[in-house]
């Protein structure tokens, strides 16, 4: 039997297991990559809102991840919600201390803020988290505004993100997939951008209601094909595929609150 690669989720729980480290497990186990999950976070949340957000301790963190790391061979690293600076500090530590020919590759989902508009980053944990870990990794997945926040611009149409891209190549030293689908139009365009250049990712738009969890998926489904030894460019192709799948074959139901939906991951 082939021994599959190994991926490890550093993000929060989701207990409404549409984004987050049950988003990202299943879509590794789509993907056929063994997923790990080091909980940075436990979020009572649905599509549309948050409830709470509790931290977990910092040292547990960082036994978590430590512990995958010693007894398992890592292909890949995916980096969801950290929260804190502290929390943040700890991942920075231990990628820091992997030499570099030797680290996964590492792909930074900055979950800073959630679609219900909930801020999911500490405000003091900015600054560590531009200076620190987006240096560390080997792609970075903003959505709209999580781009103006690490561009310290607003960005009036997505058509900027060609533009955009470069100048964040070049100050973070690491490639970005921005991603467009915040955006209105009959498109959902994103763009990867690394030293050798931009390229443009299209698929239909789709209108997904009362869904969270996208960017989650997107970028776990990078994080595998990563594992798998797919290029950056074929990675973020497939990944970008795989959302837009989710979004059309997503579930619904009705519950006490009306209407709530999910992605389809399988």
């Amino acid at each position: 039997m082939e021994t599959p690669p190994v991926a490890v989720t550093i993000a929060g729980s989701d207990s409404s297991a549409g984004a987050g480290i049950q988003a990202d497990l299943k879509t590794f186990t789509y993907f056929r990559v063994f997923g790990q999950s080091v909980v940075t976070c436990v979020v009572a949340e649905v599509p549309g809102k948050v409830q709470k957000v509790q931290a977990v301790d910092v040292d547990t963190v960082r036994e978590q991840l430590i512990l995958s790391l010693e007894y398992f061979p890592v292909n890949a690293i995916k980096t969801g919600m950290l929260h804190s600076k502290e929390i943040i500090g700890t991942v920075c530590d231990i990628l820091e201390a992997i030499p570099i020919d030797k680290r996964p590759f590492v792909v930074v989902d900055p979950v800073m803020v959630a679609s219900s508009g909930d801020r999911l980053l500490q405000t003091d944990a900015l600054e560590i988290y531009l200076n620190r870990l987006l240096p560390l990794a080997t792609v970075v997945t903003p959505n709209r505004d999580e781009t103006e926040i690490i561009y310290g611009q607003d960005i009036g149409i997505a058509a900027e993100l060609k533009q955009i891209g470069p100048e964040l190549v070049r100050r973070y030293g690491t490639a970005f997939l921005l991603k467009g689908g915040h955006w209105p139009g009959d498109l959902a365009v994103d763009y990867l951008a690394t030293p050798a250049g931009v390229l443009r990712l299209s698929e239909p738009f789709v209108q997904a209601k009362s869904i969270h969890g996208t960017g989650c998926t997107l970028s776990a489904a990078l994080t595998a094909g990563l594992a798998l030894g797919d290029d950056l460019q074929t990675a973020a192709h497939r990944a970008k595929l795989f959302v837009t799948r989710a979004i059309v074959e997503s579930m619904s139901w009705c519950g006490q609150h009306g209407a709530v939906s999910a992605l389809k991951h399988w």
